[in-house]
C-alpha cells in the first residue's frame, strides 16, 4: 500500500511539473528526468533566485524551482539546475558552481530544446546567443529577461530602470528604497529605513511608491 501511494504521489508531482513547461518540451524533459535520479521540488517564488541544486550529505540530489506561470522561464531554470546535477555526477572533486564544467553541461542539455517550436522568437535567438557564454543567471542578460517578461502575467511592478532618480519604490518584502543614480548598467539605491546604499540590476522588478 505504501509503495502504491508513493508511486501515485510521484505521478502527481511529474504531472504538475510537466504542466508548467512549454507543451512541445514535455516529452524531452520527461525522458531526461526518467534517466536522472534527482528529486524536483516546486516552491513558492523566492526573490533572490529562480531555482537551486543541492547535493545532500547522503548522496541524494534535490532541485527546487520557483512556481511560475511563465513556461519558458520555468524550462530554462530546470535545465540550468539539471546541468548542476550532471556536473555533480560527472566530477567527484569540487568545481566552480558556474565554471567551464557547468557551462559545457548546460549547453549540452539545452541544445536539443533550442528551436522555435519550444522557445518562440525572440527568446530562441536570444537564448542561443546567451548560451555562447552562459552567466550564473539569465537575469544578467537584460535582453533575454525583457523577452521572457512578455510572457509573465500582468503586474503592478515595473523595472527599476523605469523609476526616475529621487523617486521611491518598494520590494516584495516591504523594504522601501530611493533610487539615487545609475552606475554603468547598475543602479545605486538607498534604503529609507537604514540609509544604506544598495546596488540593483537593471531588470530588478519593483513597485513604485506614489507620494
Amino acid at each position: 500500500m505504501g509503495k502504491c501511494f508513493l508511486f501515485l504521489l510521484q505521478l502527481l508531482k511529474m504531472k504538475q511539473l510537466l504542466s508548467l513547461l512549454p507543451k512541445n518540451s514535455r516529452s524531452q524533459v520527461k525522458k531526461i528526468l526518467k534517466d536522472s535520479n534527482v528529486l524536483i521540488k516546486i516552491t513558492k517564488k523566492r526573490i533572490t533566485k529562480h531555482g537551486d541544486f543541492i547535493r545532500k550529505i547522503d548522496g541524494t540530489s534535490l532541485i527546487t524551482i520557483n512556481i511560475t506561470s511563465n513556461p519558458f522561464r520555468f524550462l530554462i531554470t530546470l535545465l540550468h539546475e539539471l546541468a548542476h546535477f550532471k556536473v555533480s555526477k560527472s566530477y567527484q572533486y569540487r568545481v566552480k558552481p558556474h565554471g567551464l564544467e557547468w557551462k559545457l553541461a548546460y549547453r549540452e542539455i539545452l541544445l536539443p530544446f533550442l528551436n522555435p517550436n519550444i522557445f518562440p522568437e525572440p527568446i530562441c535567438g536570444l537564448l542561443a546567443h546567451h548560451m555562447k557564454n552562459p552567466k550564473a543567471s539569465t537575469d544578467r542578460d537584460f535582453e533575454l529577461v525583457m523577452a521572457l517578461r512578455d510572457y509573465d502575467p500582468p503586474s503592478k511592478k515595473i523595472l527599476i530602470n523605469e523609476i526616475k532618480n529621487g523617486k521611491k519604490f518598494i520590494l516584495e518584502n516591504g523594504r522601501v528604497f530611493v533610487k539615487i543614480k545609475q552606475r554603468r548598467k547598475l543602479f545605486e539605491c538607498m534604503e529609507k529605513a537604514t540609509g544604506k546604499v544598495y546596488i540593483f540590476s537593471p531588470n530588478s522588478e519593483v513597485k513604485p511608491v506614489h507620494s
